[in-house]
């Protein structure tokens, strides 16, 4: 049966929070029989053309308050200025109708937001741009704001990261509708990975903070990254960086923003999905070749991190090799 979507835009919207899932779900439709391809709408906050935050021009297919019925899917996309703005009580309780109704619904980016000022992220588990996940969970003290994921299910709600999440989002809805091998031949033909790993980008350990190589900060990614089958406790990075445990930790955390063995955990869980991406090493392999302490370990680590275990990662979202 067809599905429909309904992508909800403003005036500021990113344009690529619009484009990105709506390029999957219409490239989907070249290899789904018309009966169950996607039917794909842009509903409007306010009327006539939307220009988006670069400056592209949209045309939504109707206002909001003409979309009455039931979706399969309703997301709404964001914009720099989303996390501030307010479209008023007559379209937010559209759009909390709009949910309810809806046999999916979530959003792309900083449009968790605009969900939030409906009403519909309170006691819920959510993510949204790394940059403003602090923000948003300030504005929505019962929600659980996951800043490391690039989406999340909560029931039927689903939230993406940054920007090109809403894509991986998209891929991620498509295989479940229609299995992994559908969102591989969109991925393919749209040159993205079928589904990166669930972190977002700013976590990978190539993307910590700049660092001059002499720094302590360089001295032990270098360290870690050449050492990552061995145990890399706190004590051995303070040894490579040749200070005391205490003062390493301090000094580590101030510049590389996060924790020492939250580092070494990223770097194992960076390095293990590169090889479940492009390899078929078996997983206690890859769990000995990147020090977790066995398969199950590396099961539980990935499961807490990226959402899916290495095992679903490498069957639905990983390129075939």
């Amino acid at each position: 049966m067809q599905k429909t979507v309904a992508i909800v835009a403003f005036n500021g919207v990113r344009s690529l929070d619009v484009t990105g899932p709506m390029d999957v779900f219409s490239m989907a439709n070249r290899f789904l029989a018309p009966e169950d391809s996607y039917r794909l709408e842009v509903l409007g906050v306010e009327r006539g053309v939307l220009t988006c935050s670069n400056g592209l021009v949209l045309n939504a297919h109707r206002h909001f308050s003409e979309a009455l019925q039931s979706y399969d899917l309703v997301l709404v996309a964001g914009g720099p200025q989303a996390p501030v703005m307010d479209f008023g009580v007559t379209f937010d309780a559209w759009l909390r109708d709009a949910s309810a109704r809806a046999k999916r619904f979530g959003s792309i980016c900083s449009g968790a937001f605009i969900l939030a000022r409906a009403g519909l992220l309170e006691g819920r588990t959510v993510t949204t741009h790394w940059d403003d996940a602090a923000l948003l969970a300030t504005l929505c003290p019962s929600t659980q704001v996951e800043a490391d994921r690039l989406y999340v299910q909560d029931g039927k709600l689903y939230t993406s990261a940054g920007v090109t999440a809403g894509i991986d989002l998209s891929l991620y809805l498509l295989g479940l509708d229609h299995g992994p091998d559908v969102a591989l031949s969109v991925a393919k033909r749209l040159v993205v990975f079928t589904q990166r790993s669930g972190g977002q980008s700013q976590f990978s350990q190539f993307l910590v903070p700049h660092a001059e190589p002499v720094s302590v900060v360089a001295m032990v990614k270098r360290y870690v990254l050449n050492n990552l089958t061995g145990a890399l406790t706190i004590a051995d990075l303070a040894n490579a960086a040749n200070m005391s445990v205490r003062n390493f930790s301090r000094v580590f955390a101030k510049e590389a923003k996060i924790t020492p063995m939250e580092f070494v955990e990223r770097a194992r869980v960076d390095a293990a999905r590169a090889i479940l991406e492009s390899t078929r090493v078996p997983l206690k392999t890859v769990a000995y070749q990147y020090g977790f302490r066995d398969a199950r370990h590396m099961r539980f680590v990935f499961n807490r991190r990226l959402g899916v275990t290495p095992r679903q990662f490498r069957l639905n979202f990983a390129a075939m090799v």
